[in-house]
């Protein structure tokens, strides 16, 4: 064979091993959600790089994902498009074949793209405290669900929660410092300077170990703020899967603070603490697991979950689950001293044994919560505070609401002594209406002639009926405050039907991170009664792993790009993505320019033409 026929051959083969029939990617699954929607789909081989396109149907409007919302889970790859509107979307995936750069750019083809069907997205419900009187929204977030103009968004994750970087103006004139470390960029803003919203969003699991540092060592991170200046941050989870752990959160003086969709295991003390004079906060669809155990008999479980006090105010717990924690909120202490107004509703108190909250001081709107076998007590009610607590459904619940020394917490005055399930201190005032009750309780209403003195809540007949000034608590001899009959203190708001709050809460877009996120485990019937540390559920938090691979797409900025054959250098200042990818692809072998012999064995390094440096296998 002539040498010309030979490499004519050799050439046929090469291309069509590079041009073979288009790959199809095949879309498994995908959904809507609350300001976001997703897809999921199985891996092409000798993918580069996937892309991702989220089109609004009825504006026709495209935006294509930032990489590291696209991640690899094993055995499929997941993409989430987050900060979008209430509407339908379709999301669109392409994947790009890359053939070594010694191939020409024709030779490099795409797998054919794939479109998701029709998804429809709901707006978070925002009803509550943290929103009333704050129309430009809270945290790094609109009301419309999309993000608050120049927001910074960082992607957080182990590999890069000590070494992300952020210029953060510290004074005011405008002088920027460089922090390097998640707990360093955040600390930044106490100074109240830092005028640009941000959004945290965490992928996977987070360790205390990957963290720079952490503000608090009894907590965790640390998000304190300047009073009456607004930070405007947002921390959220991408996707179903987002955890920190071994870690919570403390904020302080924070306001307009928002936390949302991810998990919280084995913290240090608390889950989240709301702790100083915090303002404008929300915290919703958070899974609160088992922290560590402390040393007090009633801490086996760990301390708060989600706890609201220092005289934080204008504040809403909603949508999230509470997974057989021991002292699920306190919301006041002692040393508060104003009525401070905090909402929860649509939480999932899942054999959670006490605090569903637990009340000092405040005005509280409990609503369309889901009490679902709580052994100790669900509210709680201390220190001259008043509850409205209505359209909840409960579920074996023995006590579901207590007034501290009066009713059920002392047996109906024939046992001042015995209150082992609640406190000594002064009373309160809990107004009750439209309730649901399902299994055995003790509950005892207001009643002038046969209980005017020990009962455990005033039953109203409607909803906006005013407690009578005649109703006091035994301890104390407070009164109900009436703020909920007050527009100009209460927040507009009308709950479902309490039938349908089981449902809700456990359903599509209930409560817990999305998709209720990656934990799997059910209770048995005789958890409902019992208050001890459940060692199934311990065993699956302890030996919990995220499925989360290779294949997250790192961006920095260097100073040089090149490889001399044990760095990558940077000269052009270009952005740097790395992948980790499965599946081949024919490359060149060229010692001088890629440099193989200096990778892994069965890698090689593919550098496009747009400066993009990719991993191969």
């Amino acid at each position: 064979m002539r040498k010309e026929a030979f490499f004519a051959v050799i050439l046929f083969c090469f291309m069509a091993l590079c041009t073979q029939t288009q790959a199809e990617i095949q879309i498994t699954n995908a959904g809507g959600w609350y300001e976001s929607a997703y897809v999921e789909w199985n891996p092409v081989s000798g993918a580069a790089e996937y892309q991702v396109k989220v089109t609004n149907t009825a504006t026709n409007e495209s935006v294509t994902l930032d990489d590291p919302l696209i991640r690899f889970y094993g055995s499929y790859y997941r993409a989430d498009a987050m900060g979008l509107k209430a509407g339908n979307y379709k999301l669109q995936v392409s994947a790009t074949l890359e053939c070594g750069t010694d191939i020409p750019d024709e030779m490099a083809e795409s797998a054919n793209p794939a479109e998701t069907n029709v998804l429809t997205v709901k707006a978070h419900d925002r009803n509550g405290f943290a929103h009333f009187g704050y129309p430009q929204g809270v945290g790094a977030y609109k009301n419309d669900g999309t993000l608050k103009d120049g927001a910074k968004v960082l992607y957080i994750h182990a590999g890069n929660a000590a070494t992300v970087t952020m210029d953060v103006v510290e004074d005011k004139k405008g002088t920027k410092r460089h922090c390097v470390g998640l707990q360093h960029i955040i600390t930044a803003y106490e100074k109240g300077f830092a005028n640009q919203p941000l959004d945290i969003r965490i992928i996977g699991t987070i360790d205390a170990q990957n963290l720079d540092s952490m503000g608090s060592k009894e907590e965790g991170l640390q998000i304190k703020g300047k009073v009456s200046v607004p930070m405007d941050i947002t921390v959220e989870g991408v996707g179903n899967d987002a955890v920190i752990r071994g870690f919570g959160i403390l904020a302080r003086q924070a306001e307009s603070l928002e936390l949302r969709n991810f998990a919280v295991m084995t913290a240090l003390d608390d889950c989240i603490s709301l702790d100083t004079k915090n303002s404008h906060v929300w915290v919703h669809h958070i899974d609160g697991f088992y922290s560590r155990p402390g040393s007090a008999s009633d801490q086996k479980k760990g301390d708060g979950t989600i706890d609201v006090k220092g005289n934080s105010q204008y504040v809403t717990v909603s949508y999230n689950h509470f997974w057989d924690t021991g002292k699920s909120s306190m919301c006041g202490m002692k040393q508060d001293t104003s009525d401070n107004y905090i909402t929860y509703h649509h939480n999932w108190f899942d054999h959670s044994d006490s605090r569903h909250p637990r009340i000092r001081r405040m005005s509280v709107h409990i609503y369309n919560n889901y009490f679902d076998g709580n052994a100790k007590y669900c509210v709680g009610m201390t220190n001259g505070g008043s509850a409205f607590v209505e359209a909840n459904y409960f579920r074996n619940c023995p006590r579901p609401m207590l007034i501290s020394m009066q009713g059920t917490d002392t047996k109906n005055g024939t046992d001042l002594k015995d209150s082992p399930t609640f406190s000594g201190e002064d009373g309160g005032i809990i107004k009750a209406y439209n309730n649901v009750f399902s299994g055995s309780k003790t509950l005892v209403y207001y009643d002038a002639q046969s209980a005017p003195v020990h009962f455990d809540a005033y039953l109203a007949t409607s909803r906006d009926e005013q407690v009578p000034e005649t109703v006091t608590a035994k301890q104390g001899g407070t009164k109900y405050n009436n703020f909920d009959t007050n527009a100009s203190l209460m927040p507009a708001i009308t709950p479902d039907a309490p039938e349908k709050v089981p449902s809700i809460v456990k359903g599509e877009g209930g409560a817990g991170r999305m998709q209720h996120g990656d934990v799997t485990f059910t209770f048995g019937s005789g958890d409902d009664s019992s208050s001890d540390l459940n060692s199934a559920l311990a065993n699956v938090i302890a030996n919990y792993q995220s499925s989360l691979q290779g294949g997250i797409a790192e961006t920095r900025e260097d100073k040089e790009l090149g490889f001399d054959g044990v760095n990558i250098l940077n000269p052009q200042a270009k952005t740097i993505r790395l992948y980790t990818i499965s599946g081949a692809c024919i490359g060149s072998s060229s010692r001088e320019r890629i440099g193989t012999d200096h990778l892994p064995n069965g890698m090689y390094i593919v550098v496009s033409k747009d400066g993009v440096l990719r991993i191969m296998k």
